[in-house]
Order: structure tokens, then sequence, then C-alpha cells
């Protein structure tokens, strides 16, 4: 008796029953177990990470790309860290509107350029005001862009 097949259809042999398909579960299961649980590890958003965290990582952004010495990044790092605290400050505060917010975030944000100038040269303080530039310019057409969404869905 011939059987025949149709298309896309497959013989289950006894070997691949008994031998290959327990094996396949158990080394998938042993792929499973060796991955990392970076997920639950890491924070679900930026509100999570400390004022310390915060000015790390920016303070080797900075690094990075103005070439600091030691000192200059020690100082820097301090500066990110007082500015860093007292946004926090300002953020889990609840008796402020958030128009006076983002009036003592801006004033902060004033504040570190100020203290930046005292720190940096000349030619690494204008490199990190442009970059400043640049980073405002991206988050101003990310907020027009979502302006834009919003707007579209409303009609």
């Amino acid at each position: 008796m011939v059987l025949k097949l149709m298309r896309y259809q497959y013989i289950i042999t006894p070997f691949m029953k008994k031998i290959l398909y327990p094996g396949l579960l158990v080394v998938f299961m042993l792929v499973l177990s060796s991955l990392p649980g970076q997920a639950q590890d890491a924070p679900k958003n930026k509100e999570h990470k400390s004022a310390s965290a915060k000015a790390d990582k920016l303070s080797d952004k900075i690094d990075k790309e103005l070439n600091l010495s030691t000192e200059q990044n020690k100082k820097i790092h301090a500066i990110n860290q007082d500015i860093g605290l007292r946004r926090d400050a300002i953020k889990r505060d609840s008796t402020i509107d958030k128009k006076q917010r983002l009036t003592k975030v801006k004033t902060l944000d004033a504040e570190r350029s100020q203290r930046f100038k005292t720190v940096l040269t000349a030619e690494q303080y204008k490199k990190w005001n442009d970059w400043e530039m640049k980073k405002k310019e991206k988050l101003e057409a990310k907020m027009d862009k979502k302006q834009d969404k919003k707007l579209s869905k409303q009609k």
C-alpha cells in the first residue's frame, strides 16, 4: 500500500518521537535557563535612576565628548550630581504646578551652564553648548511630531 502525502505533510518517524523531540526540548530548556535576567534588573524608566547614577552617566558622556582632564571630570561630576539632586527634589515637590516646575528646571540648566563655564576651556564650553543645542533641537522635533500625531488623531 502506497501512502500519498499532501503538500507540507511530513512523516513522523518513531525515532523523532522517542529521541529527537525530547532531546530538542531539553536543549531548548537549557538555553532559556542560561539567559541572563537583565530585564528584571534594569530600571523600567529614567525616574528610578538615582541622581548619582544620572550624574555618572552624563559625566561619562561629557568626558568622552570633550576629552576632559581628571580634575575637570571630578568638577563636572560634582556639578552634575548637585544639579541632579536639586532637579529630583523639584520633580518630587507636589506643592508646585507644572509651569513653576519647568521654570525651576530651566533655572537649574542655566546654573549648570554657568558653572560649566568656570570649569571648561572656551573651546570645550563651545563644543558642549553646541551638543546641548542639538539635543534640544532633537527633543523639540520629537515633541512636534508627537503633537502632530495627536492632532491628526483628533480630526
